[in-house]
């Protein structure tokens, strides 16, 4: 399973994604979405409103499988940031539920920010390159 992050989802909102993020977009069989990447998403769509935006974040949105924070990621996703901050990476809360997601399902995760995933024991793969 790929979990995508929320960068790659607001790429593919984009009038003009990048063409190889649409390339990889074609192979995948089983794709994820994590409730904080649509938390992430609406945010900004109410803030900017955008119709066509939201009509291809609703569409994108069916083709995934949401996951939810359950109580095991939620412990995942702590144990992720107090260990990065103890090595002196501060990382935001968002992300590592996302990592902690990708953790618990045993996902890749897809995100053009690979650095912010670095020593949480997770697959990263950037679709950009």
């Amino acid at each position: 399973m790929h979990l995508v992050d929320t960068n790659v989802v607001s790429e593919l909102m984009r009038p003009r994604p990048t063409p190889r993020v649409v390339e990889w977009m074609k192979d995948l069989e089983a794709i994820a979405m994590s409730v904080v990447s649509i938390e992430e998403i609406v945010f900004g769509l109410v803030l900017r409103p955008r119709s066509r935006m939201e009509r291809v974040f609703d569409d994108f949105s069916k083709l995934c499988t949401i996951i939810p924070i359950t109580e095991a990621i939620a412990r995942r996703c702590s144990t992720m940031r107090a260990l990065q901050r103890a090595r002196g990476h501060a990382r935001t809360q968002a992300d590592m539920l996302i990592a902690a997601t990708a953790a618990e399902h045993g996902a890749i995760l897809v995100t053009r920010n690979v650095r912010d995933f670095e020593g949480c024991g997770i697959r990263v793969l950037d679709p950009f390159r």
